[in-house]
C-alpha cells in the first residue's frame, strides 16, 4: 500500500495506474474523499485527455445563502451550522453548466431539493433504489473505488459508508471485479465495525492522509407542533421486542422523541389529551426494540443510548448502511466505548434494505417490523409521492423508501408507515398534501399501508378503495376535505350519501397547537440539540412566517400590520441586531421581520 500526504500527487498516481480512463465510484453522503476527489477533478479539467466518470449520489454542500433574509441568516453562521467542509469542485462545475466535456456525473439520490433547476443534474440523475443501485454502478466497470475512512490500530474502517462500498470490496476479493481501492484517511470519522466494515492496509492500493477538515454537519431542522403530533401518533405503532426503521428530518426526530417519551411514561397523558380518533398509547418497551436502517440517523442513535433500541441480533443492536448527521453526533460515536459502538454494526444496505440473501435469518430477527418514511404528497387512493414533482425535477430519490414497503408487505406482522404533514405553503397560502391525484408516484397504490399526519392515522392496508379515500380524507385538513369528498363522489369512488364523522371535522393546525401547547416542556423545538444559538432558534419560527406570508401583497401587508399592532417580542432588537438591522425602522424587511416575531410570540 502506497501512502501519501498530497492530494495531487494521489490524484497523478490514480492516473498512472489507470491510463487516464477513470471510472470513479464515489460513496453516498459523508464517504467522499473530498481532497482526492477535488484533485483528480482539476487534473481532468486541465488535461481533456483524461476521462473521468464519477458515480455516486448525495453530495453534501451546504445551503447557498443567496441574497436578503436567507443571506442575512445564513452568511455570518454558514460555517458555524454546517462545518468548514470543503466545496466539491465537481458541484460548483455543475451549477454553472461549466463541467467538460471528459468529466461526467451521474447520482442515483440527490441533497433534497438543492439540484431543482440545475439541468446538467437533473439529465444525468438516475432512478434507482438504493439496492439496485450497485448494480448500475457494477455495469459501468468502476475501475477505482475512493472513500473516506478512519484508521485505528492498523486497520481501516468504512465507517459511515459501508452501503455499498463493503459489497464492493467483497466481491473483489471473490474476483468479481476488479478495481484501484483508494483510502482518505480522515481523524474525525468513527471507526465503526459489522460485516465487512473493516479492512486490512492491504485492501487499498493507496491511502491519502491530506490536511484535516471539518467534516460535513447536517443542521436539525425544527420539530414544530405537527411533526410532535406525527411522532406521538407513530409512537403508539411501534411494537415492543420488534424492529424499527427512521429516516432523517424533523418528523424522524419527532418519531425517536415520542418513543422516548413512551419508554419514560411520559407520552401517554399526551396522547389520551388528541382530540383525534386514535389507537391505545404503548407502555414502556419492557424487550426493547432491534433497529434495521439504511441510514443511522441521530434519533435512532438516541435510542439506542437510552436502551430502547437494545434488542441484539448476532451481537448488534442497529444494523445500517450509512449515516450523515451533526458534528455532536460523530463526536458521540467516536467517544462511545468500543465494546458498546461495536453493538451498532455497519453493513451494506444489500442487508438492511433488502430480504433476499439469507433470507431466513432476516426474517427471524425482523419480527413486529415497522418501517417508518416520510413523503411529499400522498393521493386519496394511496400512491405516495416523495423524490419529484410535477414537471419531473427530482427533488431527492427514491433512496430505500420502496425497499422498506416492500419489506413490509413480505414480512409477517410488519407495517409501512408513510408520514407527512397535513398541509404545506406555497406562493403564500396553504394547500394540502393529501390530494385527489398526485403527479408522480414512488410508491403505488397497490402497496398503501399505514400513513400517519398529525389529524390522525389511516390504516389501508387490504382496505377498498371507497374505504382508503374516507380514511384519508379523515386525516387530511378540514379545509380541504369537502373539495377531496366532491371529487371522490362525482368520480364514482365515493357513495353519494357518504358523509364524514363529525370525529374528523376539526382537522385544523389551530387544533394540533391547542392540544400541544400544555406540554411544551415535553416537546420541544430541538429534541436532540441544535448548532443554532438561543437568538438564531428564536429568528427560524419567525423566518417560517416570512417565507409562507411575504409571496403575496396582502401577507405582507398582513406583517406590517402586525409589526405596529401587536406588543413587541421581548427580544426583539437581538434579533433583528443578529439579522443585520438596527431597529425595526430599518426598512421594509426589518419591519416584516418584526411583525412575523410578534406574531410567533402571540
Amino acid at each position: 500500500m502506497q501512502r501519501l500526504h498530497d492530494a495531487e500527487a494521489a490524484a497523478r498516481e490514480i492516473v498512472a495506474r489507470t491510463g487516464g480512463e477513470i471510472r470513479l465510484a464515489l460513496p453516498l453522503g459523508l464517504g467522499k474523499p473530498v481532497r482526492l476527489v477535488n484533485a483528480l477533478v482539476k487534473l481532468a479539467c486541465d488535461d481533456p485527455s483524461i476521462r473521468l466518470a464519477i458515480f455516486t449520489a448525495l453530495t453534501l454542500e451546504p445551503p447557498d445563502p443567496g441574497s436578503g433574509m436567507k443571506a442575512r441568516f445564513l452568511g455570518p453562521a454558514k460555517d458555524r451550522l454546517f462545518g468548514a467542509y470543503p466545496a466539491l469542485l465537481y458541484a460548483e462545475l455543475l451549477r454553472r453548466d461549466a463541467l467538460p466535456d471528459n468529466i461526467t456525473v451521474n447520482e442515483f439520490f440527490l441533497l433534497a431539493g438543492r439540484w431543482l433547476g440545475v439541468a446538467p443534474m437533473q439529465q444525468a440523475y438516475i432512478s434507482a433504489n438504493y439496492t439496485h443501485a450497485r448494480d448500475v454502478l457494477i455495469a459501468q466497470e468502476p475501475n477505482v473505488l475512493a472513500q473516506l475512512v478512519s484508521e485505528q490500530d492498523g486497520s481501516f474502517s468504512l465507517s459511515g459508508n459501508t452501503d455499498i462500498s463493503a459489497d464492493l470490496f467483497a466481491m473483489r476479493a471473490e474476483g468479481k471485479l476488479d478495481f484501484v481501492a483508494v483510502g482518505e484517511v480522515h481523524p474525525d470519522l468513527p471507526f465503526m465495525q459489522g460485516p465487512g466494515a473493516v479492512l486490512t492496509p492491504e485492501a487499498f492500493h493507496l491511502t491519502l492522509v491530506p490536511e484535516p477538515y471539518e467534516l460535513f454537519s447536517a443542521v436539525k431542522r425544527p420539530v414544530d407542533a405537527a411533526a410532535h403530533a406525527i411522532g406521538l401518533h407513530v409512537s403508539r405503532l411501534i411494537a415492543d421486542g420488534g424492529t424499527l426503521q427512521i429516516g432523517i428530518g424533523a418528523i424522524g426526530d419527532a418519531v425517536a422523541h415520542a418513543l422516548l417519551l413512551r419508554h419514560s411514561g411520559a407520552a401517554p397523558p399526551i396522547q389520551r389529551a388528541a382530540p383525534f380518533d386514535l389507537p391505545a398509547p404503548g407502555g414502556p418497551f419492557e424487550e426493547g426494540l432491534h433497529g434495521v436502517t439504511e441510514m443511522l440517523v441521530g434519533g435512532l442513535l438516541a435510542l439506542f443510548e437510552a436502551g430502547v433500541v437494545r434488542r441484539e441480533v448476532d451481537g448488534h443492536a442497529i444494523a445500517a448502511g450509512f449515516f450523515v448527521d451533526t458534528r455532536d453526533f460523530y463526536r458521540r460515536l467516536r467517544e462511545m466505548p468500543r465494546e458498546e459502538r461495536a453493538r451498532i454494526a455497519m453493513t451494506p444496505v444489500s442487508f438492511t434494505n433488502a430480504l433476499y440473501g439469507n433470507e431466513a435469518e432476516k426474517r427471524t430477527a425482523r419480527v413486529k417490523a415497522r418501517f417508518v418514511n416520510g413523503a411529499m404528497q400522498v393521493s386519496v387512493m394511496g400512491d405516495v409521492m416523495s423524490d419529484t414533482v410535477e414537471n419531473g425535477q427530482v427533488v431527492s430519490g427514491v433512496g430505500g423508501q420502496f425497499n422498506f414497503v416492500e419489506q413490509a408487505f413480505a414480512l409477517h406482522d410488519a407495517r409501512s408507515i408513510i408520514t407527512l404533514p397535513a398541509t404545506r405553503w406555497s406562493g403564500g397560502k396553504r394547500h394540502s398534501n393529501i390530494r385527489w391525484s398526485v403527479a408522480t408516484t414512488t410508491v403505488p397504490r397497490h402497496m398503501r399501508d399505514v400513513v400517519v399526519t398529525e389529524y390522525g392515522i389511516a390504516d389501508l392496508r387490504g382496505r377498498s378503495d371507497a374505504e382508503t379515500i374516507a380514511a384519508l380524507i379523515a386525516i387530511a385538513d378540514s379545509a380541504f376535505q369537502d373539495e377531496l369528498i366532491d371529487r371522490a363522489q362525482k368520480a364514482g369512488k365515493l357513495p353519494k350519501g357518504f358523509t364524514l364523522p363529525q370525529s374528523a371535522r376539526n382537522n385544523w393546525p389551530e387544533t394540533v397547537e391547542n392540544w400541544l401547547a400544555p406540554y411544551r416542556a415535553e416537546l420541544p423545538d430541538f429534541p436532540f440539540g441544535s448548532d443554532f444559538d438561543e437568538i438564531e432558534r428564536l429568528l427560524l419560527p419567525a423566518l417560517e412566517e416570512l417565507s409562507r406570508h411575504t409571496p403575496t401583497l396582502r401577507g405582507k401587508a398582513r406583517l406590517l400590520r402586525d409589526a405596529l399592532r401587536l406588543p413587541p417580542h421581548p427580544r426583539e432588537q437581538e434579533a433583528l441586531a443578529r439579522m443585520g438591522f438596527d431597529s425595526r425602522y430599518a426598512g421594509g424587511e426589518a419591519l416584516a421581520l418584526s411583525g412575523a416575531l410578534r406574531r410567533v410570540v402571540t
